[in-house]
């Protein structure tokens, strides 16, 4: 029954348009015999009723297998409108040779007339709908220039045409041979009027479609449009993404249509303040988050940026490029990678204290969810001990602020990774209530476009394969943010942060992942296959909620929030545990991931976040094949894990 029933839904809008367009074509016949006899109602013979039923019958079998009812509408291009004129003229050829085989006696200058008033009522119908459905679309879309007028900015244009945010209504370019000229419609414009032109045409940002210009110059262009006050974001070219070469973060400006909110600007008064002239230490310094905040940091001329990281070769990538930037813009930047693991108290120790750092933005976590959930032990161990651990040698030290990086995943958490960094915000409150030598803050946000382990560089890849897109469920939806932005906010709370409080950003409405993904696949010039439009070119599928994964996301666990300096920045009043409680706790879970206890470790973070509600029973995988391996024992007796002792090190 549900087979029948999918098959009625699938089939149904294709048999509307094959009825719409018989009726359409009977109705061209009519009209044609009426202007031909000059008779209003001209009287239809039996054979010329077989004639028209002959042509009818034809016609439609032509429709089909020119696939005019597998094209969608709304993106109908050249191609369909061909199809349409094809289907047509093979109608009016139908005609007239049914009308010799039936002796019906037709006037031959009927197919003619027939052939004009069938293209009117077929294609112009379906351009009528096409017209329609893009001006109700421009109605909300915000005006946007592209800077480059070469093949990267026409497959811009493009895309974004189809797009559901934004509308090109202008081009720049530097070329003067394409200034003045017309590009489906749209003017190509002296780049030395763009204040005019920006004013005039109500433009809210400039994409940079060069790809194929030195990045010297387009950080030249960039930065003259940005000191004019202009919202400009570069674009990859369509090559680079498909190959690989466009680096992640420049996808992710791509895509940061999808916020469905315009991107909240930094206060650079409050940037300034906790880096400009100082000593500053990331942890975490090669991931996502982490190298984005190394990247701005330079900008804002700290004395000196040391950069801590456990992955030799992230390290490597983030000191590389930031000694290409500080060549490139001329900064005076003193920039120290070292490697080192969060959880070694003695090593952060030593680090804060022989470069005396003033500001720490700790970025070091383990965050995707579902390795999380198979490695408890871990997870505990490094976001929590770990941020104990730098937190410890801060005080020490008189670090004089603080940040954490947290995630939206820690309000009333439903799978191990939330859990550990609301247990790390209840550390963090601790030592800022405990605490006066360090200003202790948390911030906390949704999704990061573009980051390690998110669903853009996910979905993109999948695309670039030809599909299938993979979704966890229909209705997930999450909050989103770039990755600019999150830096911003990590670096503009850090000096408004007091006595451990958490903040949020202002993030707009929650992304549905589902939209996000057609979204995606149309950005990227291709359309989606379902059942509306089966010879689509990417599928996406529904796999299921991971583990520990659920459908939305939350950023506040109550409802007391105040305001800050910044407008999009709100800052929220959270429950805490009492210190005595909390020193219980760490100490139990210190045991617990010592002697890899992950039963332990899972009891302690339920304990500690109230709100934890795990949907699934522990799944860590060495803990888990451990317990169905082992040989039953004698009541009393205690496996140990035996460690080597000579290891060389010790923590």
């Amino acid at each position: 029954m549900n087979r029948i029933s999918r098959t009625i839904q699938k089939n149904y809008k294709p048999a509307l348009m094959l009825l719409y367009d018989l009726l359409m074509l009977a109705a061209a016949f009519m009209v044609a015999m009426t202007i031909r006899i000059s008779e209003l109602s001209p009287a239809l013979e039996p054979a010329m009723l077989i004639c028209l039923g002959l042509t009818l019958g034809s016609s439609s079998f032509i429709f089909m297998r020119l696939g005019l009812y597998r094209t969608v509408i709304r993106y109908m291009g050249q191609q369909a409108l061909v199809a349409v004129l094809q289907g047509v003229t093979a109608s009016a050829v139908v005609l007239a040779v049914a009308s010799y085989l039936t002796y019906a006696g037709v006037p031959r200058s009927v197919p003619v007339i027939y052939w004009c008033f069938a293209l009117i009522a077929v294609g112009g119908s379906r351009w009528l709908v096409r017209v329609y459905y893009q001006m109700a679309m421009e109605i909300h879309k915000s005006r946007v220039a592209i800077y480059g007028a070469g093949t990267a900015g026409l497959q811009m244009y493009k895309a974004l045409v189809h797009g559901e945010l934004y509308k090109p209504v202008a081009f720049f370019d530097d070329n003067a041979s394409k200034q003045n000229t017309l590009i489906d419609g749209v003017l190509v414009y002296n780049p030395a009027n763009i204040l005019d032109v920006v004013a005039e045409r109500d433009i809210s940002e400039i994409l940079l479609a060069m790809p194929g210009v030195p990045k010297r110059r387009r950080r030249e262009i960039t930065r003259g449009l940005r000191d004019s006050g202009l919202v400009v974001k570069v674009i990859p070219g369509v090559e680079e993404l498909v190959d690989g070469a466009g680096r992640v973060s420049d996808v992710a400006q791509i895509y940061e249509n999808i916020l469905g909110r315009a991107p909240v600007e930094p206060d650079k008064t409050l940037i300034a303040e906790s880096i400009s002239g100082k000593v500053v230490l990331v942890t975490g310094a090669g991931g996502s988050i982490g190298s984005e905040l190394c990247r701005q940091i330079a900008q804002w001329g700290p004395a000196h940026l040391v950069m801590v990281e456990t992955s030799e070769y992230a390290l490597y990538q983030i000191e590389r490029e930031l000694c290409q930037q500080r060549q490139d813009d001329g900064l005076e930047l003193q920039v120290t990678p070292l490697l080192g693991d969060v959880r070694d108290r003695a090593r952060m120790a030593e680090i804060i204290e022989s470069f005396a750092v003033h500001t720490i933005y700790h970025a070091a976590a383990y965050k995707h969810v579902p390795l999380v959930e198979q490695n408890v032990v871990l997870g505990a161990d490094n976001n929590i001990l770990g941020t104990l651990s730098v937190l410890e040698a801060a005080e020490a030290f008189g670090v004089e602020q603080f940040v954490l990086i947290s995630t939206d995943k820690a309000v009333r958490p439903t799978n191990v990774m939330g859990a550990t960094k609301r247990f790390a915000e209840l550390v963090c409150q601790d030592f800022g209530r405990r605490f006066a030598r360090t200003r202790i803050c948390m911030v906390r946000f949704g999704n990061v476009l573009g980051s390690s382990g998110s669903v853009i560089p996910l979905f993109s890849d999948q695309i670039n394969a030809g599909g299938p897109v993979t979704v966890t469920h229909p209705k997930v939806t999450r909050y989103f943010m770039t990755i600019p932005e999150a830096a911003q906010l990590v670096l503009q709370a850090g000096s408004m942060g007091r006595n451990g409080e958490v903040f949020v950003l202002d993030m707009g409405e929650p992304v549905r992942i589902y939209d996000l993904a057609r979204r995606l696949i149309q950005i990227m010039g291709h359309t989606v296959r379902d059942e509306g439009n089966p010879d689509g070119d990417i599928e996406i599928q529904i796999t299921g909620l991971r583990p520990g994964e659920k459908l939305y996301e939350e950023l506040l666990l109550g409802d007391s929030v105040a305001g800050t300096d910044h407008p999009m920045i709100m800052r929220a009043e959270e429950e805490r545990l009492a210190s005595e409680q909390l020193q219980l706790l760490v100490g139990s879970l210190r045991d617990a991931c010592g002697s890899l206890d992950c039963e332990r470790v899972h009891e302690i973070l339920l304990e500690a976040v109230k709100d934890y509600a795990p949907r699934q029973s522990l799944v860590d995988v060495v803990w888990s094949h451990r317990r169905d391996q082992r040989p039953a024992r004698p009541t009393g007796q205690v496996e140990r894990l035996r460690l080597p002792t000579d290891s060389g090190a010790e923590r």
